[in-house]
C-alpha cells in the first residue's frame, strides 16, 4: 500500500529529469562568422561554441585567431587601431569562405599596455583558449615578451608593430613583421632627403629627444648618425621615461639650444605635449619629425590642432590612396563598418597582418606552424602595403614610405615612386590654415 507515492515520486523526478534535458539542447549557443571576443585585462577569453548549428546543417568548425592589444592605457590609442585593422580583415576574409574552409573568429584581450598582463594573455590563448593561430600586438615593448610566449609554443606570430630589432636578435624562427622595415631604417628615407638638401637649405643644427622605447630610440638613432655624417650638428639630445607629462623642461632645453631640425621619437601623447610645449614656449624650429604619433590620423590633428601640423614628417608604412592589389576594397569596407575618418595606419598594419597570415595558411594549406613559418622565410607575400618579404631572421627587407602631413591630411611624398603629390613643404609651418 505506501509503494504508489513511492513510484509516483520517481516518475515525476524522471519527467523532470527528461523536461531539463529537452531545454539544455534546445538552449545549444552559436557563433556568428567572424565573431569576435574581447576579454578585459588579465582576463581569460571565452567565445562561443566551435560548431554552429541551424536545423540539420552543421557549419565547419570555427579557426580561432587569438591576440592582445593595448586598448587601455598609455598605448590604447594605436591599440583600437590595430583592433579595428584585424576586424575588418576577418570580415572580408569570411565573406570570401574564411580559411581552409573554415570560418575566422577572432580572441581578443586587453593587456592594458602592460608587460606582465600580455604574458599571461598570450599563454592563456594558447593553453585555455586553444587558438589555432595568433596574430600579434602593438609597440616592440610588448611585442617583446609576447613573442617569447609564442616561439617557446612553436607558434606563428605575425606582429603589425614590431621593428625593434632587439625583437630579432634572439634566434626566433616564428616571429614577422607586416611592415617593411624595422626601427633603424625607418626614417632612413627622410634623413637621406635632408642630407641631401643644397648647403643653404640644409638645417645647421639638430636636437633629438626620444621616449625611452625598444622602437621609438633606435628610429631616431638612425636618423642622427644619417645627419650627423652631412654635417648636421646635434645640439641637444635627451631620453625621457615613459608616463612623462611634464615636458617644460625638455622644451625649454630645445629653446635654448635653438636647432634647427627636431627628430622627436613620439608614441603619441608626448608628440603632441612637444608641438604644445613648442607653440606655448613661441618656438618654431624649421623642421620637424616625429615617430609613430603623427600616423595616428584624427586623434593626431585633433590633439596638436590641425593647423599646427603643416608640413611634421614622419615614416610611414600605408596611404589610403595607395593602389595595391585589395587596398580598394579594404578602404571601402573600413568605411563601412567605422565611419568616414581617415584610415590610421595602425589599422592598415594589424589589416596586412592578416593578409600575411592568410597568404601562409592557404599557401601551406594546413595549420602547422613550421611549415607556416619556413613559407614565410622564402617567398614575399602581396598586402595592401606592398608586397613584404623577410630574411632568415624574420626582418622585413623594404623601405618605409615618408608621411608628411598637408592642409590637414597626410600625403606620402617619399620615395618619389610612391609619393602621392609631388609637393614637398619645406618645413614645419604651425599655424597655418
Amino acid at each position: 500500500m505506501k509503494r504508489k507515492p513511492i513510484l509516483l515520486a520517481f516518475v515525476l523526478v524522471l519527467v523532470l529529469a527528461l523536461a531539463m534535458l529537452a531545454v539544455a539542447c534546445g538552449g545549444e549557443t552559436t557563433t556568428s562568422t567572424g565573431a569576435v571576443t574581447t576579454a578585459a585585462p588579465g582576463s581569460s577569453a571565452t567565445a562561443a561554441p566551435s560548431t554552429e548549428t541551424t536545423g540539420t546543417t552543421v557549419a565547419a568548425k570555427p579557426l580561432r585567431i587569438g591576440t592582445s592589444l593595448p586598448l587601455t592605457g598609455s598605448r590604447s590609442v594605436p591599440g583600437e587601431f590595430e583592433k579595428q585593422g584585424y576586424e575588418v580583415w576577418a570580415d572580408l576574409i569570411n565573406a570570401k569562405g574564411g580559411l581552409l574552409g573554415r570560418p575566422v573568429e577572432l580572441v581578443i584581450k586587453d593587456d592594458a599596455s602592460d608587460q606582465d598582463i600580455i604574458v599571461a594573455d598570450y599563454n592563456a590563448l594558447i593553453s585555455q583558449d586553444k587558438v589555432d593561430l595568433l596574430l600579434g600586438t602593438f609597440s616592440s615593448l610588448l611585442v617583446l615578451p609576447s613573442s617569447a610566449v609564442a616561439e617557446k609554443n612553436n607558434m606563428l606570430y605575425i606582429t603589425p608593430a614590431g621593428l625593434s630589432p632587439k625583437i630579432y636578435e634572439r634566434g626566433f624562427t616564428k616571429v614577422f613583421c607586416s611592415q617593411q622595415a624595422l626601427a633603424p631604417d625607418a626614417g632612413k628615407v627622410w634623413a637621406n632627403y635632408i642630407a641631401g638638401l643644397p648647403a643653404d637649405q640644409r638645417p645647421k643644427t639638430a636636437a633629438y629627444p626620444t621616449l625611452d622605447d625598444p622602437f621609438v630610440s633606435p628610429v631616431i638613432d638612425g636618423i642622427r648618425t644619417i645627419l650627423e655624417a652631412a654635417g648636421v650638428k646635434t645640439v641637444y639630445t635627451t631620453t625621457y621615461p615613459e608616463g612623462t607629462t611634464d615636458f617644460d623642461s625638455i622644451v625649454n632645453a630645445m629653446v635654448a639650444a635653438k636647432p634647427d631640425l627636431v627628430a622627436q621619437g613620439a608614441l603619441f601623447d608626448d608628440g603632441i605635449a612637444v608641438i604644445r610645449g613648442f607653440l606655448k614656449a613661441g618656438f618654431k624650429p624649421a623642421w620637424l619629425y616625429q615617430t609613430t604619433a603623427p600616423g595616428q590620423g584624427k586623434q593626431y590633428s585633433d590633439g596638436a590642432g590641425i593647423e599646427n601640423t603643416e608640413g611634421i614628417f614622419y615614416h610611414v608604412s600605408y596611404a589610403e590612396p595607395a593602389k595595391t592589389p585589395g587596398n580598394a576594397e579594404f578602404v571601402k569596407r573600413y568605411h563601412e563598418m567605422f565611419g568616414p575618418d581617415p584610415i590610421a595606419e595602425d589599422v592598415a598594419d594589424a589589416y596586412a597582418a592578416g593578409e600575411v597570415l592568410a597568404a601562409a595558411v592557404t599557401a601551406v594549406g594546413s595549420l602547422d606552424q613550421t611549415k607556416l613559418a619556413d613559407y614565410l622565410h622564402t617567398n614575399g607575400v602581396q598586402t595592401i602595403l606592398g608586397v613584404l618579404s623577410w630574411d632568415a631572421k624574420g626582418i622585413p627587407t623594404g623601405e618605409m614610405m615618408i608621411g608628411q602631413w598637408q592642409a590637414g591630411v597626410v600625403q606620402v611624398v617619399l620615395p618619389a615612386e610612391a609619393a602621392t603629390t609631388t609637393n614637398i613643404i619645406q618645413g614645419w609651418k604651425p599655424g597655418t590654415k
